[in-house]
């Protein structure tokens, strides 16, 4: 009975070790592949960083592109957590509305390796995600939150009802993406602190006053 229970302890030891192995490549692969793209990225460099070896990201991952794929996927899925976290089929549509563009603006702030990563991939014309079908799955939880919204304002009679869900999302996320991947030249362009708190909050509320004036009926 000792023997069961230590050898069950044993294995719960070694799958916790697993996860924790799996999640530091995903934590610094994310880091080195937002920074030099999936060209310049080296399985090397992301082993050392991580204190472990190529084998054990062969073995986890099936190789760079492996890896690069449950990157991608793991930052996608986060932002769909944050979404489904939101809750907003509590709240009153114009006011979901406007959260589901505070927290997308939120998120894209607080994770600009993100917005590298989906430049990376258009870089290279989506060739890697449209390998893996279940990353095509993870644009649907977005989509759906919006659809539900929108339906919701339509039968109040508070939001317009000839507006697209992907048209909303494609809105909101274009927005976010220039407010941070554009920080740098557009910030030296016109003398403005673009990441600078006060400015963040204003273009944040810049955003949700866009979406809820186009929406509104």
């Amino acid at each position: 009975m000792v023997d069961t229970q230590h050898s069950a302890e044993k294995s719960e030891e070694r799958l916790r070790d697993a996860e924790r192995t799996r999640a530091e490549l995903l934590e610094v692969a994310t880091e080195v592949f937002s920074e030099q793209g999936y060209s310049g990225a080296r399985v090397d460099e992301i082993a050392e960083r991580t204190r472990t070896t190529k084998r054990m990201i062969y073995y986890y991952f099936g190789g760079k592109e492996g890896l690069y794929l449950a990157v991608l996927e793991a930052a996608y899925r986060r932002i769909r957590e944050a979404e489904q976290g939101l809750h907003a089929d509590h709240l009153a549509p114009v006011d979901a509305v406007r959260r589901i563009a505070e927290l997308t603006f939120d998120h894209h702030h607080d994770h600009p390796g993100f917005i590298r990563l989906v430049s990376v991939e258009n870089i290279h014309n989506g060739q890697h995600l449209g390998k893996v079908e279940s990353l095509r799955d993870l644009g649907t939880p977005a989509v759906s939150l919006l659809d539900d919204v929108l339906a919701r304002g339509r039968a109040s009679g508070e939001l317009r009802g000839d507006v697209d869900a992907v048209d909303v999302h494609m809105l909101i996320s274009s927005y976010c993406v220039f407010q941070v991947a554009n920080a740098a030249t557009f910030g030296f362009l016109f003398g403005r602190d673009m990441l600078a708190p006060d400015v963040r909050e204003r273009h944040r509320r810049i955003l949700g006053d866009i979406v809820v004036g186009w929406l509104s009926a």
